[in-house]
């Protein structure tokens, strides 16, 4: 019997948004090939008042709006609820722990995740005490909400489940996936504009090949990423 496929619940008020990244590329393939199951829902299917109301003033006075505590915690309930299993709630928020390769493949292994996407000033703070199991940033920068950043943690989390990705080489072989940069790429024609490709690359030798692009990564990775090397030297 084959596993059951990994299942991503987004929650945002904005779902439509999620109509063209999930049929597109990585995430269309892989939920047509049974790899994962990914529902957008609006959150305002689980407010009761008739205006659908998700926000409010905050306490003690300030700019903006706070999302109200009762329509998160119903709507991860509920969906808790309809399918096991209970699923990571992840808050997408700036204050979250920043997103990182290797958090993309601590989350990989989940077999359920619920993004919770907010919108406004910030969520009510119970949200985030009580009912998220997770806090994630995708940066120090400023975004108007949290469905650009459930987007990328979508894709960085789905491209890494078995049979996502049509060669799992490729995968080996990215940016960050074992925290250096990825080599320079060539292809044809091998003089451009007097620009040639190394030589290395046109030699069929292998070994040399698998060399050069493993000092490529140290060097580009030690310019302008020297953070990531920790211990490691160019």
């Amino acid at each position: 019997m084959s596993a059951a496929p990994a299942r991503i619940d987004i929650l945002s008020i904005f779902p439509e948004v999620f109509g063209a990244p999930l049929n597109t590329g990585v995430l269309r393939r892989a939920r047509e090939a049974g790899v994962v199951t990914v529902h957008a829902h609006d959150l305002r299917d689980w407010t009761t008042d008739k205006h659908h109301s998700v926000d409010d003033a905050p306490y003690g006075g300030g700019a903006g709006m706070v999302m109200r505590p009762e329509p998160w915690f119903a709507a991860v309930e509920s969906l808790r609820a309809d399918v096991a299993p209970p699923g990571r709630a992840v808050l997408l928020t700036p204050q979250g722990r920043p997103f990182t390769q290797a958090i993309a493949r601590e989350l990989a292994a989940e077999p359920r995740l619920i993004l919770m996407a907010a919108r406004y000033e910030g969520i009510d703070e119970r949200v985030r005490e009580h009912l998220a199991d997770d806090e994630i940033s995708i940066g120090d920068y400023v975004l108007s909400g949290g469905e650009i950043p459930a987007m990328v943690l979508a894709e960085a989390v789905v491209r890494l489940l078995p049979g996502a990705l049509g060669s799992p080489e490729s995968l080996a072989e990215e940016s960050h996936q074992d925290g250096l940069l990825e080599y320079p790429h060539y292809t044809r024609p091998p003089d451009f504009r007097g620009w040639t490709v190394p030589d290395v690359l046109r030699s069929g030798d292998h070994a040399r090949i698998e060399a050069w692009r493993r000092q490529q990564r140290l060097d580009r990775t030690a310019r302008r990423r020297p953070d990531l090397l920790g211990g490691r030297g160019p």
